[in-house]
């Protein structure tokens, strides 16, 4: 039956003419979503509340005869990167665990300690990448074939999941002679595939020198475009690289991974090698370059049938992969896999002795350097096993690619390894016109056979969870108490254990309040700088932490709203919260960053804000019995985290807040940004359950926005809030719980007034 591929509806409020009006729109816009100032697609107007977004950010005003400056980091030696200093914390704490893996790898010495480490590997690796589901039936066609005269090209189409379909070409040698040796050979990032000249010299080659060879489209590429639209003949969020990151971040969420349909597509792909006649199942290799390089190092650790693997222009190391180019897309990156102590080296050390060889160039933009250093580890391993000529590596001096000298290494490699010796001179071929190697009649899976995308997986996968939420939220107080200490360790939020150093930059007047201008130390290197604006008659004023996603500058100049709160006798401190203002922003590479080490930007941001209560608590000259906060957009994730897991803050009030993880999930189409994501989220906790554990405390949301920044609809605000509301009622607190849903043209400034004096 052709289904499909995410027109799914549940609960979350979008009609199927609904979301396919987003749809449309969206093909108009960037989704690329490696950006953090991408977080409002429809930035609509509240009133007087919402300020454009400063073209620079430097403040600056004539007041009083001087001219301000409002940024704190600029002119500091100490701080002058400044933007990526989120990126060089993070990777600070990423190889901290490198330099953990790397001493225990030193003390291992003989073959049994080896096999102890190989079997752990495995079983992190089937848990971080996995877990896997049973084998379905393949339901594998040849639906074409292409006659050379030296070989033939069947086109195969083969389930890997239930109507999750694949295609490929498998190059089968003319003059076979009993059982063969055949090769998997998965792809790197471009938009065809293996139809590529240059992919198709290494496959003719190695097809013309005896071997079979089996050339899948790995999802999001070739014939497998997760968002293709056949208007426009194109994916409408993007490259390859984009598509990945794109259902990747929805995986990560839900504690699944882009890794775990990569890896088990090519476990399935040699389900069906070994299917064929043809085939001799005791010689199986694979082979891909760079995200194909990826790919062969994940099914090799994994799958135990293959006997040969060279990984090409992948293999590098973490430690190097962070300190030069950082994380790629979203399945080069395992879920917690180096808080679980994975490395590239394990990909190899768990191979041992199978024979591998490693393939690198020396100007890649993945580390030479790193490849030699993982290689040389990975030797030890093979070494105990007696067996260090099993594991090679070959370079040439080139940039990121095949060179003659490398794909001859690979041919000679796999003659010698899977007993098909010959001559691994390279040879003149013609390859294939993309028409001849078309295997679905319009060249897309979703336009011929429609099934099963990674989002519509992942989204039942996602309604299992939260069915599980919904069913421990029966017993509301036992639930919330458990997702506050799970939250803390999914979100990887520490606590600050002292305080922090403070470094006064000066301070401006206004009429009738100050500007101060600090930084504050946050966690181990990391800086939080900020303003603090008091006003001048008021003693001990109550003390307001407002978090804006553009960063502290954005709503401090005279006659904003800072200022208004603090005409009304608020102390207003406002933050660069890591990955805003001066600290830049947040992209894919930093949320992959966060997530392979455990942490996640939403729980570094709320530690931080916590921060901000501790420096209030040490003024002697502010009401530290009320201090509140106010968060816009996708600050309030971090604010909803920081404030359940700190009484201290005492009002909440949430600006375009994200309405739930939920809406994120079972969407096919999203604009959340990066900084948002928070890995495993969903298997403990959605964001209404935490908004659910301030009751008793005042909570204002005003205009809660959907997976696409729109304003969020009735289903969906009734549905995601239910525990919300259901929390304050068991708690006798209903007049202390404001949810409202503003038109375009209404302020919030009446319902924020509301807020700040309702009598507790």
């Amino acid at each position: 039956m052709k289904r499909g591929t995410g027109n799914r509806n549940s609960t979350h409020g979008n009609s199927p003419k609904t979301e396919a009006r987003w749809e449309s729109q969206t093909r108009n816009l960037s989704l690329n979503t490696g950006s953090g100032r991408q977080r409002n697609l429809n930035h609509f107007r509240l009133g007087s509340f919402v300020l454009l977004v400063l073209l620079c950010p430097l403040v600056t005003s004539i007041v009083s005869g001087q001219e301000e400056d409002l940024s704190i980091l600029a002119k500091w030696v100490r701080w002058s990167d400044s933007s990526n200093l989120l990126q060089h914390h993070l990777n600070t704490l990423a190889l901290r665990q490198v330099a953990g893996r790397e001493e225990e790898i030193r003390s291992l010495r003989s073959a049994e300690e080896w096999r102890l480490r190989q079997a752990q590997v495995r079983h992190i690796l089937h848990q971080v990448i996995g877990p896997f589901p049973d084998k379905s039936p393949l339901n594998a066609k040849v639906v074409g074939t292409v006659i050379k005269s030296r070989f033939r090209v069947e086109k195969i189409i083969f389930e890997s999941l239930p109507e999750f379909y694949v295609t490929g070409c498998l190059f089968i040698p003319a003059d076979l002679s009993g059982k063969t040796p055949a090769i998997l050979n998965v792809i790197g990032h471009t938009g065809i595939a293996f139809r590529s000249p240059s992919y198709q010299r290494l496959i003719l080659n190695l097809v013309l020198k005896g071997f079979i060879v089996f050339a899948i489209d790995p999802i999001g590429q070739g014939e497998r475009l997760q968002y293709y639209d056949s208007d426009q003949g194109r994916s409408v969020v993007g490259g390859p690289t984009t598509e990945h990151s794109y259902f990747g971040k929805q995986c990560f969420v839900t504690g699944s991974s882009a890794a775990r349909y990569f890896t088990w597509d090519g476990i399935r792909a040699i389900d069906y090698l070994v299917s064929r006649p043809e085939v001799d199942p005791n010689r199986i290799g694979v082979t891909g370059i760079s995200g194909g390089g990826t790919q062969t190092s994940y099914i090799a650790a994994l799958d135990d049938r293959v006997l040969a693997s060279a990984p090409a222009n992948y293999i590098c190391g973490l430690r190097r992969l962070f300190e030069s180019i950082g994380p790629q897309d979203a399945e080069q990156n395992i879920n917690g896999g180096l808080a679980h102590g994975i490395d590239h080296a394990d990909f190899l050390e768990v191979r041992a002795p199978k024979p591998t060889l490693v393939v690198a160039t020396t100007r890649d933009f993945f580390s030479i350097q790193g490849a030699r250093e993982t290689v040389a580890e990975a030797k030890r391993a093979y070494r105990a096993f007696g067996a260090e000529e099993n594991l090679t590596i070959v370079e040439d001096d080139y940039v990121h690619g095949y060179t003659q000298k490398n794909r001859e290494a690979i041919y000679s490699f796999f003659q010698e390894h899977l007993n098909r010796p010959g001559d691994p001179s390279e040879m003149r071929v013609q390859p294939l016109g993309r028409d001849e190697l078309r295997v679905t009649v319009t060249g897309q899976v979703s336009d011929s056979l429609g099934g099963e995308t990674v989002y519509s997986i992942n989204r039942v996968h996602s309604e299992k969870l939260i069915a599980d939420l919904n069913r421990s939220r029966r017993t509301l107080s036992t639930h919330l108490n458990r997702v506050k200490k799970r939250a803390q360790e999914i979100s990887g939020y520490l606590p600050p254990q002292s305080r922090s150093e403070v470094v006064y930059s000066g301070n401006y007047r206004r009429t009738g309040y100050s500007i101060e201008r600090y930084a504050i130390s946050g966690e181990d290197e990391a800086v939080l700088p900020f303003l603090f604006l008091k006003p001048n008659d008021v003693s001990k004023p109550p003390a307001i932490i407002y978090l804006h996603p553009d960063g502290k500058a954005t709503v401090a100049e005279p006659g904003g709203e800072m200022e208004n709160l603090v005409r009304r006798g608020f102390a207003v401190l406002a933050p660069d919260l890591s990955g805003s203002g001066e600290l830049g922003s947040v992209n894919n590479a930093v949320t992959f960053l966060a997530m392979q080490i455990g942490r996640s930007v939403v729980g570094i941001r709320a530690a931080e804000i916590v921060r901000c209560v501790q420096y209030l608590e040490s003024r002697a000259d502010i009401n530290q019995e009320q201090i509140f906060a106010i968060a816009k957009g996708e600050m309030c994730s971090a604010l909803i985290h920081a404030a359940a897991f700190d009484p201290r803050i005492k009002r909440v009030a949430l600006l375009e807040p994200l309405v739930s993880f939920r809406a994120f999930v079972m969407n096919r189409f999203y604009t959340v940004s990066p900084a948002e994501v928070i890995a495993n989220a969903l298997t403990a906790y959605d964001l209404p359950d935490l908004e659910a554990s301030l009751a008793p405390r005042p909570l204002l949301v005003v205009t809660p926005r959907d997976q696409l920044s729109r304003p969020a609809g009735r289903l969906l605000r009734e549905t995601d809030f239910k525990v919300v509301r259901d929390s304050y009622r068991l708690q006798g607190a209903e007049k202390m719980l404001g949810i409202h849903q503003l038109e375009t043209f209404e302020s919030p400034s009446t319902l924020i007034e509301q807020w700040l004096s309702v009598p507790r």
